[in-house]
């Protein structure tokens, strides 16, 4: 239905689907692995109750940026996506939409996403930046090294202290165990992603992390997993959350468990799907959060 809603735009604008491609808002896996540790963090920081406020502006600031880093990614991207299998027909790639048009449409998004930020407080504005920095740092980085799927881990991480320092004011080291936790987690579902991609990038020479572990990629996109879940029972202990908090850890467990096996054999499409059940388990640990919260509050 979703999908349905925004192909009707098409008859607004004629060019409009095209443009809707470029921010992937057809695709909002993307918005949804951003989003659920923003919330995580917006949840924990307003200890249950996060301000109406807040919430409103992290989930458009989230849905507005990841349409931004989608639109830089496939600007960077706009020599190469040609020539993978499962990008080729990506709007800029194919002409359909300039390279001006793209600039003007990140500049737009981006300016809500400041105006947004405006409405928090200093301390959030001045991480904004850092924001910014890394999420249009990322599409570049596949040029230079091995390791873009970090820099992309800092990017879909940096919504939680922006999360923290909206909701209180003040960042508490504790906050940095949810940071790194999701870092390594995108680390490794972004490797999953990469391996659907990794024969075509071989190809034409972009680096990743699925080209750099070879054949150990698996164990250790799972050894990631497994540090992630540690970094967040950690968190845990220090914010004082309960058996809701870790039956929704169990549940992610268990998706991580499920794609390890089900990748055994590496074909590109089952790595891709692989990619995408990761949105399950980022919405089960925030469900914990929410419910922990919600029993403690009654």
């Amino acid at each position: 239905m979703y999908q349905k809603l925004l192909q009707s735009s098409n008859r607004l604008h004629p060019r409009a689907w095209d443009f809707i491609q470029l921010m992937r808002l057809d695709r909002p896996i993307g918005t949804y692995l951003l989003l659920w540790p923003t919330l995580w963090a917006l949840w924990i920081a307003g200890e249950g109750a996060p301000s109406l406020k807040n919430l409103v502006i992290f989930v458009l600031g989230v849905i507005l940026m990841r349409a931004a880093g989608c639109v830089i990614n496939d600007f960077a991207d706009r020599n190469f996506d040609g020539h993978v299998s499962r990008t080729r027909s990506r709007p800029l790639a194919t002409g359909k939409v300039t390279v001006k048009e793209a600039w003007i449409l990140f500049a737009v998004l981006v300016a809500i996403s400041f105006v947004l930020v405006l409405l928090t407080n200093a301390p959030t504005f001045w991480l904004s930046f850092g924001a910014l920095a890394v999420a249009s740092l990322y599409p570049f980085m596949k040029r230079y090294t091995y390791y873009p799927q970090v820099v992309l881990g800092a990017a879909f991480s940096w919504g939680i202290p922006m999360a923290f320092t909206a909701e209180t004011g003040a960042l508490p080291p504790e906050a940095w165990l949810l940071f790194i936790a999701n870092l390594v987690w995108t680390v490794g579902y972004d490797t999953y992603y990469a391996m659907a991609d990794r024969e075509d990038d071989l190809k034409i020479g972009i680096k990743s992390t699925a080209v750099l572990f070879g054949e150990a990629d698996r164990i250790i996109i799972l050894t990631l997993q497994g540090l992630a879940l540690f970094c967040l029972i950690l968190a845990g202990v220090r914010f004082e959350l309960g058996q809701w908090f870790h039956f929704g850890l169990f549940i992610a467990a268990v998706c991580f468990a499920w794609e390890f096996w089900s990748t055994r054999s590496r074909k590109p499409q089952i790595c891709f799907k692989a990619f995408l059940h990761n949105h399950w388990a980022g919405l089960a640990i925030l469900v914990g959060i929410v419910l922990d919260y919600a029993t403690k509050a009654s």
